[in-house]
């Protein structure tokens, strides 16, 4: 390539392509290459050696997001193999493919509604120039970049159609695949070359036990403290490079934006000096030339939007914010400050490792999450054709809440925690007793955080780092989006307002409120804090009042929508690809349908239950939370209406139909495993929707004790050892195989 001269991983990482996509070879390809290992080189590099071998081959170069990825590695063929054919959507619509092609297309442009691409116009549209390229006997392989963002059942649709030889699946975050061809770029190898820092240093010099006034401030401090002590060391060395700190605020913040710039403007960071810098989708200012090792932005201010495909090696520090916690933290954004900005290490500390600083809560388990301890391959299946007209009756409503109103919710929230916690009129003693049961009472907000060196960042150091708790003073300014996004996650579980679900906690914990019978009376700021720090429990307490079952209200059919179901003709499935011996589910009714789907311990033993009994015909797998899916409604304490997805619906040899819900069972230790608190609301739900329509019906859990699976439909009780809880064999009345 003109102008580049590859490491030798990177020559080692381009001969497994070429080998891996040779005749012969497994039709996909999962590369995993850690941001900053020059991924799009190794690209560009292998499309040039294959083409000087393939004259009748086109690749596709398929990227994500809103912004321009795609135009960024177009101009970077341009560069580097300038007399290689290039091409955009907009090309290929007009032009068609030709041979040698290397065409760059945003899955944006061809999976949204509404594009042009694949409608039916004067032009020709994608799918005639991929029939048309196929006619003229060309073949394609299609690189799918940052493939993680890309897994939806439309973007799969639109692989097949096209047939490739080839696809070769790019990111950071790839897992293994036992159908595919596997390449992973070691990060140390891409360290030991000098592309990538040697180390990430979290949150380094946060004081454990920490009380803090202004989180933002005390780490941002902390960014501008290191982001000088960089600088200086690049002057010794006579290095140009100014290095940057990106501070990365959630995508709701404007509020919290204000509050940054005021920090900032106080320590002379603004946008007049030139050395502040705002990347937002409807707000940019002094971005140009931000890339450059020298340019003067010193700080730059960015959501999201940025966080893929953005390359300024010279960014050392990244700030992640928080004013709500809703957010999960992307690690690609670590990704952003990793790179080495002359590409290559100094042997200086300072210099050679990148900073990152949050509070941010969620930080290990969205680190796990995006690094893939959590993911899974996916995959498209379809209807057989003799379940087609296959049909249920579903029920479903329209209104969003349609509950009890204020003082009769209220009157159910105040009996509960009488009744469970024997609270009084007495405030003291309630706190006493509120306070022996978890619930926690204090003026600031804890945060456990993490703080170490760690190298590998796809590695089990992050599981083992070390852990300090900063605790954070309550103000009503500062910490308003916490109490907003905890109360909200406390209304979502109950189905009421935010405001009503607010109005209920000040009435029974703020003194503010004038009301006889509250049980603790908190200041303001001490209710602030009350909400934010138990969350967890005030959830749990709320949905479990709402969920009395000795409360239940009678659901009235006459209320709701009664609908036709069939099973979705086609259906997007999570998988393990690493699971051993795989195989298909034939009595599923889809095809290709593998026993390796993610599900619970008690859904994967129905399964296995299913596929191996003779009385059993076929099962469905029923989706979740997509009118889609076959739902029934039950209605809850406070009057409220649910959607509810059985698990499984079956068809016994006597094409009698049954429809399952299967529940976490019991432990050896007689322990009840289920954590679904609305247990017997659906119970009692499904026991009423079998007996309207004539269906046979049950819950079915595991008993840790003999492996086995009970089903109950008669009166729902936890403890399995009731006779309520029969083996589901003997229903069915067939001896099966043991998994």
């Amino acid at each position: 390539m003109q102008g580049i001269k590859l490491k030798d991983f990177q020559i080692n990482t381009v001969n497994k392509l070429l080998d891996a996509t040779s005749i012969g070879s497994k039709k996909e390809v999962l590369l995993q290459a850690p941001t900053g290992s020059g991924k799009t080189i190794i690209l560009l590099s292998y499309i040039e050696e294959y083409l000087k071998e393939n004259n009748k081959m086109v690749f596709v170069w398929l990227t994500p997001g809103k912004g321009d990825l795609e135009e960024q590695s177009r101009k970077k063929m341009i560069k580097f193999l300038p007399h290689h054919n290039t091409k955009n959507i907009q090309d290929v619509l007009l032009q068609g493919f030709e041979a040698k092609d290397t065409a760059f297309i945003n899955w944006e442009t061809i999976t949204k509604k509404d594009n042009n691409a694949l409608k039916e116009a004067e032009r020709k549209n994608l799918y005639e120039r991929v029939r048309e390229a196929h006619n003229n006997g060309y073949k394609f392989i299609i690189i799918v970049d940052e493939e993680h963002l890309n897994k939806t059942v439309k973007a799969e649709a639109i692989l097949q159609y096209m047939n490739p030889e080839y696809i070769v699946r790019v990111s950071a975050t790839t897992k293994t695949n036992k159908e595919a061809e596997f390449i992973k770029i070691d990060e140390l190898e891409v360290i030991n070359a000098g592309l990538i820092t040697r180390a990430l240093y979290i949150n380094e010099n946060v004081s454990n036990q920490t009380t803090l006034s202004n989180e933002h401030e005390y780490l941002l401090d902390l960014a501008i403290n290191k982001r000088k002590a960089i600088k200086d060391e690049y002057i010794k060395l006579g290095v140009q490079v100014n290095p940057l700190i990106i501070i990365q605020v959630p995508s709701k913040s404007n509020d919290l934006i204000k509050q940054i710039e005021k920090i900032l403007e106080e320590r002379n960071y603004t946008y007049d000096r030139k050395n502040l810098a705002i990347w937002l989708s409807d707000r940019k200012e002094n971005i140009e030339d931000i890339e450059n090792n020298e340019s003067n932005q010193a700080v730059l201010i960015m959501k999201q939007a940025i966080s893929t495909g953005w390359d300024c090696p010279r960014a050392k520090i990244l700030v992640k914010l928080r004013d709500n916690m809703s957010e999960d933290f992307e690690t690609q954004t670590i990704g952003r400050i990793r790179r080495m900005p002359q590409a290559h290490h100094y042997d200086n500390v300072l210099l050679d490792n990148c900073y990152l600083y949050t509070f941010d809560e969620k930080y290990e388990t969205a680190v796990k999450q995006e690094l893939g301890s959590n993911a899974y391959d996916t995959k498209v299946i379809f209807l057989k054709n003799e379940y087609k007209n296959f049909t249920l009756k579903k029920i479903t409503f329209d209104n969003a809440f349609d509950g009890f109103d204020e003082r009769q919710t209220f009157n159910i929230l105040h009996e509960y925690y009488i009744e469970k916690y024997k609270l009084t009129s007495n405030k003291k003693n309630n706190k006493t007793i509120l306070e022996a049961n978890g619930y926690v009472f204090k003026d600031t907000i804890d945060n456990y955080i993490v703080q170490d060196k760690i190298v590998r960042i796809n590695s089990d150091e992050l599981q083992n780092a070390n852990r300090i708790k900063v605790s954070s003073t309550v103000t009503t300014n500062k910490n308003g989006f916490e109490l907003r996004h905890s109360i909200n996650v406390i209304s979502s579980k109950i189905g009421m307002r935010y405001d009503r679900t607010r109005l209920m906690l000040e009435r029974m914990f703020f003194r503010g409120k004038l009301f006889t019978k509250k049980f603790v009376d908190l200041s303001l700021i001490e209710f602030y804090a009350f909400v934010i720090n138990n969350e967890d429990i005030l959830k749990h307490d709320f949905q479990e009042a709402v969920s009395q079952k000795s409360r239940q209200m009678k659901m009235k059919f006459d209320e709701l929508k009664i609908l036709d179901w069939k099973a979705p003709e086609m259906d997007y499935i999570k998988y393990d690809p690493k699971m051993k011996d795989t195989t298909i589910y034939e009595k599923s009714i889809y095809m290709n349908y593998p026993n390796s789907t993610i599900k619970s311990k008690s859904e994967r033993m129905f399964e296995f239950f299913c596929e191996h009994n003779e009385n059993i015909k076929w099962f469905y797998k029923n989706g979740e939370s997509s009118s889609d899916y076959f739902s029934i409604v039950y209605v809850d304490a406070v009057n409220h209406k649910w959607h509810f997805y059985p698990d499984f619906i079956v068809c016994d040899k006597d094409n009698k139909i049954w429809i399952i819900e299967t529940k976490g069972g019991e432990n050896a230790d007689g322990e009840s495993k289920n954590i679904d608190i609305k247990v017997e609301n659906k119970f009692e739900a499904l026991k009423e929707y079998a007996n309207k329509y004539n269906v046979n019906w049950g819950f079915v859990r595991d008993y840790d004790k003999n492996e086995s699976l009970y089903i109950c439909n008669t009166e729902y009780t936890e403890d399995m050892e009731n006779d309520n809880w029969m083996l589901l064999k003997n229903i069915f009345s067939t001896s099966t195989v043991t998994p």
